[in-house]
């Protein structure tokens, strides 16, 4: 009789190498033993051949909630479970209902708990009003991270934080070891170059990069790593679509500050020549998508190790909101959960890159990042057998074929696509076969930092 529960093989992705046959053993939800050759026998075997088996990949950047009654956690994590996603890191704005308070992330970790098919770890955050005072009872309920912004979206749900009060943020995060993230535009530039480019009357796509230049993202980014060089904070830049931001953090780092940055897979995979042009709202995000130059700027950052994580700063908003003609009128934000692991993979191979960056990207640094590296992020003996298998199956994607999303749009419709997930394992359970979401709501699991573990 077996010791082992499951037994995966295949061409295992680890973050510093590639074994071309190799296996992963898993007993009790935990991986066991990894090796080359075929692996030791198990009661359940999955033999993938060539497909790559890589460590379960995390989305540092979701918005399950932002729009009421549109998606929510039980169609977010269908989405990440098809797209080889296992853990999700839920960002705080939700529609009707900042997560601002220690109560408020214990109450949407129960709701997300009893619908989530993936695992998931949630940032808090801060009103105003009422200072840094309920920091420490949010990290006290297990908020994994912070989010602020140097922009405001909504005066209530998206707040903007203003310096001084960013700093006691900080300050207050500091003692616990947390990173916080900022969302990083310039209130003032971004407001006043709103205005030059609504009286220019330009209004198709061309308006939104108008509206939100480069130096709207570089002051800000500034000032969120001067505040981590001041208060000992790590400060995390939460999307950067310019090379110049990786620059900056690479600097900073060199300074001895916990700098950190995140590049969505938008910045990675579309350009506004190309995409933004064609796509309109549909391509709206803040910061916005740059020009050819900007995208390979990314690239040339990623292999040289500037970038963090990258995410998909998914959202998926009803198209209603995303199709108005006059570009800064659309919401800002797209999904991408279905993709984030396909696009990465295919832009690594179209570049010759190699493969163990989608292991460290969208694994082992978010892991990292978030504190949730005693459960999380590698193929290695005792972490959570989160494993995404990718196979070589070609094809034009298409957002509305599988039913896993709860919206048929995406930018990213009609890209050719080498890559795909055939199966997710969460903790040892098959998720996704490669057709079917096999996770039920409720499977997901609450993850908290390791300090709160």
């Amino acid at each position: 009789m077996s010791d082992f529960d499951l037994v995966v093989t295949g061409r295992i992705v680890r973050t510093d190498r590639t074994f071309e046959r190799g296996f992963v053993a898993v007993r009790d939800g935990v991986i066991a033993r990894v090796g080359e050759g075929e692996g030791p026998a198990a009661r359940e075997r999955h033999d993938f051949g060539s497909a790559l088996v890589m460590p379960g990949a995390i989305d540092p950047q979701v918005h399950s909630c932002s729009q009421r009654g549109q998606e929510g956690f039980e169609w977010s994590t269908r989405s990440a479970a098809a797209g080889g996603v296992t853990t999700i890191v839920d960002m705080p704005y939700d529609d009707g209902n900042l997560i601002c308070t220690g109560e408020k992330v214990a109450q949407k970790a129960a709701e997300a708990g009893a619908t989530a098919r993936v695992d998931f770890a949630l940032f808090g955050t801060i009103r105003p009003e009422d200072g840094a005072a309920c920091i420490p009872e949010m990290v006290a309920a297990g908020a994994a991270a912070f989010k602020f912004s140097t922009f405001e979206t909504h005066p209530t749900r998206f707040p903007r934080i203003a310096t001084p009060l960013l700093r006691d943020a900080f300050a207050a995060i500091a003692p616990f070891g947390l990173i916080a993230g900022v969302h990083n535009e310039n209130d003032e530039c971004t407001r006043a170059y709103i205005r030059r480019t609504e009286a220019s009357g330009i209004t198709d796509y061309r308006a939104h990069a108008l509206s939100r230049p480069p130096i709207t993202e570089t002051l800000a980014i500034a000032e969120v790593y001067e505040l981590a060089a001041d208060t000992g904070c790590s400060a995390h830049v939460v999307h950067c679509s310019l090379g110049r931001g990786y620059t900056m953090a690479a600097a900073y780092r060199q300074q001895g500050v916990d700098a950190t940055i995140e590049a969505c897979i938008h910045y990675l995979t579309l350009c506004e020549e190309d995409d933004v042009s064609r796509l309109g709202g549909k391509a709206k995000i803040n910061p916005p998508v740059r020009g050819r130059v900007e995208r390979e700027a990314l690239w040339r950052h990623l292999a040289a190790g500037n970038v963090t994580v990258v995410s998909t700063d998914h959202v998926s908003w009803s198209e209603d909101r995303k199709t108005d003609p006059d570009m800064l009128r659309n919401a800002s934000g797209v999904p991408g959960l279905e993709v984030l692991v396909p696009l990465l993979v295919k832009g690594l191979l179209d570049r010759g890159l190699p493969l163990f960056w989608a292991a460290r990207l969208l694994a082992a640094n978010p892991a990292r990042l978030f504190r949730i590296g005693h459960r999380k992020g590698a193929l290695e003996a005792g972490l959570d057998a989160d494993i995404t298998v990718l196979g070589h199956r070609p094809g034009r994607y298409d957002p509305a074929a599988s039913g896993h999303n709860r919206v048929h749009w995406s930018p990213y419709e009609g890209i050719e696509l080498s890559h795909r997930p055939v199966a997710t394992f969460v903790r040892g359970a098959l998720a996704f076969d490669g057709a079917s979401v096999l996770a039920e709501p409720g499977n997901g699991s609450f993850v908290r930092p390791a300090r709160l573990a």
